[in-house]
């Protein structure tokens, strides 16, 4: 039985071709999804998980890394279709995720977007309301950090925070894998931090590449990117010399 498996989906968004990675963990009795798209990919979920032979029902529980909305969108309504699904997340998360406090994304597009050139406001208007229309969704657990879920071997929760305050890395010692989330991403074939205009803390997300360079990683696997291939330990070393250079 594979017990990690990638669930890459293609799709176009703004004339262009994208792809993000969450993940499928599977043991003997749980199958956990890692994040789960953009707003109305119920039906792209649908697809991916059956090309692995399986169908949503499968699903117990889905891990959230942050709220962004490529993360969170279809949580709603996978939760709605499949109520047995236990949504967890890490504790400052959680206010987020359930609507309870406005997104940390939409407070920052809102906030930068008078002093946008006037070229700029219309996608930034676009943006806006696309994050507007996140559905909330409920967190039936939060995690805390260093907290190891007792599943597939033990999953570690890594607290990465920088794109997000409240962003989360899993670690899974059993296979030595790394679900980095948007900790980091490949960007033609090299490591980098994510987004590094939209992240909320630049020093924070430098130092959470460090707090990888603690774990032994055999296998890095990145929301936006998909695995990656080469040495790890060096692909880090070097994002983090080019970042405090």
């Amino acid at each position: 039985m594979k017990h990690v498996m990638l669930l890459d989906i293609a799709f176009e968004q703004g004339g262009r071709h994208n792809v993000i990675t969450p993940v499928l963990l599977r043991d003997e009795r749980e199958t956990i999804l890692v994040d789960c798209g953009y707003p109305h990919f119920y039906p792209h979920f649908r697809s991916a998980v059956e090309r692995h032979g399986l169908q949503l029902d499968a699903i117990t529980k889905i891990v959230v890394t942050h709220h962004d909305m490529d993360h969170i969108g279809a949580l709603a309504a996978l939760k709605r279709a499949h109520p047995q699904i236990e949504v967890i997340a890490y504790e400052e998360e959680e206010p987020y995720i359930r609507g309870e406090k406005k997104s940390l994304r939409l407070v920052q597009a809102e906030s930068t977007y008078d002093g946008l050139p006037d070229e700029s406001k219309p996608w930034a208007e676009q943006f806006i309301r696309y994050l507007r229309s996140v559905e909330p969704a409920p967190v039936d657990r939060t995690v805390a950090a260093g907290e190891t879920l007792p599943w597939c071997g033990g999953i570690e929760i890594v607290h990465t925070p920088g794109h997000m305050p409240g962003h989360i890395s899993l670690y899974l010692p059993a296979s030595q894998t790394m679900i980095a989330g948007d900790a980091v991403v490949i960007e033609e074939g090299k490591l980098n931090i994510a987004n590094p205009q939209f992240t909320l803390d630049m020093d924070e997300a430098v130092r959470s590449v460090r707090r990888l360079l603690e774990y032994d990683i055999e296998r890095l696997i990145c929301y936006h990117g998909g695995e990656f291939h080469g040495d790890v330990r060096s692909a880090l070393l070097q994002l983090v010399e080019t970042y405090t250079a």
